[in-house]
C-alpha cells in the first residue's frame, strides 16, 4: 500500500472533513467543556515566555471547534440555515494557525494537568494535526522527516549500515557481542534516530547492564528504529505504517517483550496508540527501558557499585512521566546512582517540557520560538540552586536541552539515565 504525506494541493474542504473525521464522543465533550479560563495558558511555556494570547492551548484548537460548531454540535443544522453558523475555516486561516499547532505546541500535557474540566488538550491537538495534514499544511521539515521514515525506516534517513556501524563500535568498546535477529529471544531493542545518531554509546550501556542482568535480548535488522514522526505530523497513515513495521519485526522474532528506548513520543506510539492504531492487541508485551531497569534493580539483577556525587537533577520526559506514566522509577532508578540529586519545583507530572517535543525540533521554522522557550527550563534549574547536570530518559529531549544550553552559554552536560546506571555498575566479580 502506497502511504502519501502530501496532498495534491491545499484545501480548506479537505481540513474541515479531516477535523470532522477526528471529534468522537471524547473529543466533542472536550469542545463543549471548556468554560474559557486561562488556566491552560499558564501551564503553557510557550505562553508563559511570550504571554501572546495565541498560544493559548484552547485557542489552538479553534480551526477545529469553528468546523465542529458549524457541522456537528447540538441545533448546528438549524444554526446554518439561521446564519448564526460560524463561518467555515479557511485554508489561510490554517497556513496561520500551522504556526500554532506546529511550533508553539509540543503535545507536552502540561495544559491536560491543569485543566479544571479535564479535558485532554494534548489529545485534541493531535487529533487536530491530521486536519493539517490533510489540508496541506504541515510544516516541510515533518514531511521531509515523513518521507525519510518511509523510504528508510528513520526520520534520519539512518539504515542498517549506520545500526551494524555503531554496534561494532560499542562491541569494541565494550567486548561485549551485541546479538541481532535472535528469534525466541526475551525482549527487542529498538532505539530512537537520535539514539542511533547521537548517542550510540547506549548501545554499549545496555550490553553492559543485560550481560550483568543475565538478559535474554536482541535488536532486529528488519526494524530498529522506534521514532514514529507520524504522530507528531499528524498522520495515522503514516503512523500505522511505520508501527508495523516494528511490531511484525517482534512477532517474527517471537519476543517476549518489545523495549522502547529513551524517546517519549515512540513510548506513547507504541504502548499507548500502537494497538488501537493496529486493530488488534500485539502478540507481545510493550515496556519502557526505565520499567525494567527498576524491575532489574528490585530482583537484585541491576547491581549499582557507587554514586555520582555531582548535583545531579532529572528532567521528566512529558511523553514517559506525565503521559505514560513512568514516575517512580527514574527516580527510584536517580536514587540508586546519584549521591546528591536535586528535585526541581514542578518535577514529575508537572514538569516543564524540554521545549521540542511533538515534532518541534525536526521543525526548523520553529527554532527561534523552541529556545525562546528554554528561558522557563532555565529558571527552573536556577530556583533549585544550580546543578552540575541535567539526567534524563529521553534523547530527542536529551538533544533540545544540549542545543538550547549552546544557544544560552551554559555550562550543564546532560546525560542518558541509561548510561549513567552502566557507568554506574558493580564491577564484574562483585564489589571487592
Amino acid at each position: 500500500m502506497t502511504v502519501h504525506t502530501r496532498p495534491e494541493k491545499p484545501s480548506a474542504e479537505a481540513a474541515v472533513q479531516a477535523f470532522l473525521g477526528q471529534i468522537d464522543a471524547s473529543i466533542a465533550s472536550y469542545l463543549e467543556t471548556c468554560v474559557h479560563c486561562g488556566e491552560c495558558a499558564e501551564a503553557c511555556h510557550f505562553y508563559e515566555v511570550t504571554k501572546d494570547p495565541r498560544y493559548t492551548p484552547t485557542w489552538k484548537l479553534q480551526p477545529m471547534v469553528r468546523a465542529y460548531k458549524r457541522h456537528l454540535a447540538p441545533f448546528s443544522g438549524l444554526k446554518r440555515a439561521l446564519g448564526l453558523a460560524p463561518s467555515e475555516v479557511t485554508l489561510d486561516e490554517l497556513e496561520e494557525w500551522s504556526e500554532l499547532v506546529y511550533d508553539a505546541c509540543t503535545m507536552c500535557a502540561r495544559c491536560t494537568v491543569v485543566c479544571p474540566m479535564g479535558i485532554d488538550i494534548a489529545t485534541a491537538i493531535r487529533r487536530m494535526r491530521e486536519g493539517m495534514v490533510a489540508a496541506g499544511v504541515a510544516p516541510e521539515g515533518l514531511h521531509e522527516a515523513s518521507d525519510r521514515a518511509l523510504n528508510t525506516g528513520s526520520p534520519l534517513g539512518l539504515t542498517l549500515r549506520v545500526l551494524q556501524k555503531q554496534i561494532a563500535d560499542q562491541e569494541k568498546e565494550t567486548g561485549i557481542p551485541v546479538p541481532v535477529d535472535v528469534k525466541g529471544a526475551d525482549y527487542l531493542v529498538i532505539l530512537s534516530a537520535m539514539e542511533l545518531i547521537g548517542f550510540p554509546e547506549v548501545i554499549g550501556a545496555l550490553s553492559r547492564i543485560f550481560k550483568q542482568a543475565n538478559v535474554s535480548w536482541t535488536f532486529s535488522s528488519a526494524a530498529f528504529e522506534a521514532t514514529n514522526v507520524g504522530v507528531q505530523i499528524g498522520s495515522k497513515e503514516i503512523a500505522t505504517s511505520l508501527l508495523g513495521r516494528v511490531v511484525d519485526a517482534a512477532e517474527a522474532l517471537e519476543v517476549k517483550y518489545l523495549i522502547s528506548p529513551e524517546c517519549g513520543h515512540a513510548y506513547g506510539a507504541l504502548k499507548w496508540e500502537g494497538p488501537n492504531m493496529m486493530g488488534r492487541n500485539y502478540e507481545f508485551e510493550v515496556i519502557h527501558i526505565l520499567e525494567l531497569l527498576e524491575e532489574l534493580r528490585l530482583e537484585g539483577r541491576l547491581r549499582i557499585g557507587g554514586k555520582d556525587s555531582r548535583r545531579l537533577a532529572f528532567h521528566d520526559p512529558c511523553q514517559i512521566v506525565r503521559r505514560g506514566g513512568v514516575v517512580a522509577e527514574p527516580r527510584n532508578l536517580m536514587a540508586a546512582v546519584a549521591a546528591n540529586q536535586v528535585v526541581t519545583a514542578h518535577a514529575g507530572i508537572n514538569n516543564y517540557c524540554c521545549g521540542g517535543g511533538g515534532g518541534v525540533s525536526s521543525n526548523h521554522r520553529a527554532e527561534e520560538l523552541r529556545f525562546k522557550a528554554f528561558a522557563v527550563k532555565k529558571r527552573q534549574l536556577e530556583e533549585a540552586g544550580g546543578v552540575d547536570a541535567l539526567v534524563t530518559a529521553c534523547a530527542n529531549c536529551r538533544n533540545v536541552l544540549e542545543e538550547a544550553i549552546d544557544e544560552y552559554e551554559m555550562d550543564l552536560p546532560v546525560l542518558s539515565l541509561t548510561e549513567l546506571l552502566a557507568e554506574y555498575l558493580e564491577p564484574e566479580g562483585g564489589a571487592g
